[in-house]
Formats: C-alpha cells, sequence, structure tokens
C-alpha cells in the first residue's frame, strides 16, 4: 500500500533505487552514486589572526566574491571509492564530459555501470547529445543503467552524503579560488580513499524490514 504522504512516483523510484543497493557486489557492474553541489568562492581582505592555544582562528566579517564552482561527486559504494571533479559551471556539457571520465577513465573494464542519481533537469541521457556526437553519445547512455531517486528523496542518493563528508572536510571554511579548491578536494578524496569501509550506508531500510 502507497502511504498517504508519499505518491505513486515515488515510492516506485524509491523501492527501484533499494533494489540496487540491495544487489551483491559486482565488479563487472559497480553501483555508481552521482551528485553536485557549488561551491562560493571567497577572497579574504584582510589576512585572518591564525588559531592560538584555546582560541580558534579569526577571519573578518569583510570579504571580496570570487565566483562560483561547481563539484561532480561519483562515489562506488561497494568499491569504498570516490571522485570528485571540479568545474566552472553545472551545465549539461559538464555533466556529460563526467559520465565520460566515469565511463572510460575510472570504470573502462565495467560491462554496465548502475548509476544512481537525482532528477535535476541535467542528469539525463539526453545532455549526452548535446555534449558529443550522435555515435558517441549513444555509445555512453548504453554504457549506463539509469536509476533515479524520488523527487524530494535526494537523500537516496549515497552520493549525497559523501557530499556532506567532503564539506566537513574541507569546505566549510573561505576557499579562494577554482585552483585550491580543487586542491582541497583531491586532498580529501585521497583520505577518503584510505578508508577501510565506505563512509555511505548500502544497508539502508526496505519496504520488507521498515
Amino acid at each position: 500500500m502507497i502511504p498517504p504522504d508519499a505518491s505513486a512516483a515515488f515510492v516506485a523510484n524509491m523501492e527501484d533505487v533499494l533494489e540496487v543497493y540491495q544487489r551483491p557486489h559486482d565488479p563487472q557492474r559497480p553501483v555508481v552514486c552521482l551528485d553536485e553541489t557549488s561551491k562560493q568562492l571567497i577572497v579574504e581582505t584582510r589576512t585572518p589572526i591564525p588559531a592560538k592555544p584555546g582560541r580558534k582562528a579569526r577571519h573578518d566579517y569583510e570579504y571580496q566574491r570570487n565566483g562560483v564552482a561547481n563539484l561532480f561527486m561519483v562515489f562506488a559504494p561497494l568499491e569504498g571509492w570516490r571522485h570528485v571533479t571540479v568545474t566552472d559551471h553545472h551545465t549539461a556539457i559538464d555533466y556529460a564530459h563526467t559520465l565520460r571520465d566515469l565511463s572510460d577513465v575510472h570504470c573502462p573494464a565495467a560491462v554496465k555501470i548502475v548509476l544512481v542519481q537525482d532528477n535535476l533537469n541535467t542528469h539525463k541521457p539526453a545532455s549526452l547529445y548535446a555534449a558529443f556526437p550522435a555515435p558517441e553519445a549513444r555509445r555512453l547512455v548504453e554504457r549506463f543503467e539509469w536509476h533515479y531517486t524520488p523527487k524530494h528523496g535526494s537523500w537516496l542518493d549515497m552520493a549525497e552524503s559523501e557530499l556532506g563528508v567532503l564539506a566537513s572536510q574541507c569546505l566549510d571554511r573561505r576557499i579562494a579560488d577554482k585552483q585550491i579548491l580543487a586542491h582541497e578536494v583531491t586532498h580529501g578524496t585521497t583520505t577518503a580513499s584510505t578508508r577501510t569501509k565506505p563512509t555511505g550506508n548500502s544497508e539502508l531500510p526496505t519496504p520488507a524490514s521498515s
């Protein structure tokens, strides 16, 4: 029975994603979650006062905005692996190039990549056709098995949780430019790759167990 406060579409997408998360580990068909977020770049207008014993670092309330960068997170929960790409924009073209890198650079040996993502309007196969010639776009579309979290249910995307972890590791402070941001997320991703167990909870409750 569909809960009274949830639509049929919500339940259908939720159960689809939960079924994916229950699948046994298959290196030939890795489950990869994707999400993205933005980061406001901030330039300090005055030199911060360094932290001292018993006192946190102090930053002046004045600052200069220096644009916005976008971060694409791809996270393979059963592999204990994540990768972050920093881009200038979050267009369909940026998304398409992120998927091509995922397919051809990070998972070239996979028979099929099981992709879990939210319903952002650029997170569609059409974005591949906007970025690449039709034969290449079709090749990439066939590389993926497409799954979507419900509308208003993006918390089912484990990559969203990983972005929260990354934010606490290196994004919770002022960062001046894209180059520094890329360095910070590379360090955070390298740190994450040394974990023996991924942060993402691959034992989410299912309808049968809840």
